[in-house]
């Protein structure tokens, strides 16, 4: 149906591939240990409408542009790095702040990120990231018929499979970890150092991003 083929071998190929660790899974890990299941999730839907963004690029033909132009590709990397590598240095920046209600300063926690902006970081995570956008340029046509009649269609609902099961996992992931976080019971000093280390582990993704080549 709509010059798609082996449909179960794309999806569980899709859940394997979202399941890898990278920087979207370690954004929505570090947003609900340290603000709970909520904010993880808001980083995974920011993640998934940047997904989506690059589906439909790569529907439309767009991101053939990345793949085909070193100019392109070469601009979105930087950018993209240097977003990833900001957002690093703002996690390592993090500082415990006592709360509202007066609470003496050893039982402060970590300043609080509006769930809007924690949206928008996973969004420009995700799609100012051209390696996102040359992996669906590669992986999906595999399973779209050369002869298929609509083949933007195909690419559409296949992409359309895989961020949903992506999101699943993501929202998953983001549960879990504030679920686990709690039964753990994580000190506010270990959720700041935790936020610390995801930072540092972003700075070196954003290097590995910018030294990474057109392929």
């Amino acid at each position: 149906m709509f010059g798609i083929h082996d449909l179960m071998l794309f999806v569980i190929s899709g859940l394997l591939l979202n399941i890898m660790p990278g920087p979207d899974s370690l954004l929505i890990m570090a947003r609900s240990a340290t603000q709970g299941w909520r904010a993880g999730c808001a980083a995974a839907l920011g993640i998934g409408a940047g997904t989506m963004m690059h589906i439909s690029a790569a529907a439309l033909g767009l991101s053939a542009v990345l793949a085909t132009s070193a100019t392109a590709f070469t601009v979105v990397k930087w950018v993209g790095a240097a977003y990833i590598v900001w957002c690093g240095i703002s996690m390592l920046r993090a500082r415990l702040k006592a709360s509202e209600t007066g609470k003496p300063a050893g039982l402060a926690v970590p300043s609080a990120l509006p769930y809007r902006k924690i949206f928008a970081q996973g969004f420009l995570t995700n799609v100012l990231n051209p390696k996102v956008a040359l992996f669906f340029l590669a992986f999906v046509p595999q399973f779209i018929d050369a002869g298929a009649a609509n083949k933007p269609l195909a690419f559409l609902i296949l992409g359309s499979i895989f961020n949903f099961n992506g999101m699943l996992w993501c929202n998953g992931l983001a549960i879990f970890t504030a679920f686990a976080s709690a039964r753990l019971k994580v000190k506010p000093l270990v959720a700041l150092w935790l936020n610390r280390v995801t930072g540092g582990l972003f700075i070196a993704l954003g290097a590995r991003l910018a030294l990474s080549e057109q392929h």
